[in-house]
């Protein structure tokens, strides 16, 4: 895949870079620092990338229709308006486990999903739980036994949902109902032991999807985007990112033929650091052959 990589964002010192959402309407990349609790908004028009600082872990950031931004802040879902930096929780989740919320996004439906992960000061398991957030603002949940909960993504004709649980180095497909919101028949659409050249230690981590319902994966520990075709499960091309940490990525730029690649430096020994230098920043890839679509925003 002929894609030309280049530092978009420069990160100096610990960074971790998670949630790319290209927002269409102001023509703007949203994402998260999350250990530095930082909400971004990089303008395509000045280059300028605002942020603001919240008070615990931010992990998702999607544009509300009616203004505004959901955001995750620690175990809340809120509703954040960056004129005003006024914050208001919706919902705050599991308050009696050591967890916080991780990535998230909307369905074509306007509906919020988001899973969990275990936080830096609790024990890891796999009793986590994937919710969503109905556009009425109700709050329901859907799939427990989670470990470390990643990616979505869904089919443009809304009828296979995809989902990362990272530990399980899977992604999985399901049926799904843009009605309901309901998920079924859970198979393994790709899965990372199975697939050639990829490091033992790399992890499934964010994605995006394109017009022809292939997926792009983040391979976290890998330094790649790989682009997969989630009906045989094999690998159909790949981006190579200057940072081992690759977290995840999205689709946009006017014609939504740019691909934008979040990275983070957490857990990166020195010697991996002088490896790659860039590490941390946020990556756009350009020439990638395949075009995205413009991400749902929540209809609430």
């Amino acid at each position: 895949m002929p894609a030309n990589v280049e530092v978009l964002i420069k990160k100096n010192g610990n960074a971790t870079g998670e949630g790319p959402h290209w927002d269409e309407h102001t023509q703007s990349l949203l994402y998260v620092d999350i250990h530095a609790k930082e909400m971004h908004r990089w303008s395509a028009a000045t280059g300028k990338d605002e942020k603001y600082t919240f008070d615990d872990y931010c992990s998702l950031v999607v544009p509300c229709k009616k203004g505004g931004y959901i955001v995750s802040i620690g175990k809340s879902v809120c509703h954040f308006d960056w004129d005003s930096k006024k914050l208001d929780v919706l919902h705050t989740v599991d308050k009696d486990k050591g967890t916080r919320i991780n990535d998230g996004k909307c369905d074509a439906s306007g509906r919020l999903w988001f899973g969990e992960r275990n936080n830096r000061h609790s024990t890891f398991s796999f009793n986590y739980v994937i919710k969503y957030l109905e556009v009425d603002g109700t709050l329901k949940k859907h799939k427990e036994g989670v470990s470390i909960s990643n990616g979505l993504a869904w089919t443009a004709d809304n009828k296979t949902m995809y989902y990362i649980d990272s530990i399980p180095r899977k992604v999985f497909a399901y049926d799904f109902d843009i009605n309901t919101g309901n998920m079924s028949n859970e198979r393994t659409a790709i899965d990372f032991d199975k697939v050639e050249g990829l490091p033992k230690l790399a992890l499934p981590d964010g994605m995006t999807i394109d017009t022809e319902d292939k997926l792009w994966v983040a391979c976290f520990l890998g330094g790649r985007i790989t682009r997969f075709d989630p009906v045989t499960g094999k690998e159909i091309g790949r981006v190579d990112v200057p940072a081992k940490r690759s977290t995840s990525c999205c689709f946009g730029g006017k014609n939504f033929d740019e691909l934008f690649i979040t990275s983070i430096t957490d857990g990166a020994t020195e010697e991996e650091l002088k490896e790659t230098p860039d590490a941390g920043s946020v990556f756009r890839a350009t020439g990638l052959e395949a075009i995205g679509k413009p991400a749902p925003v929540y209809e609430g």
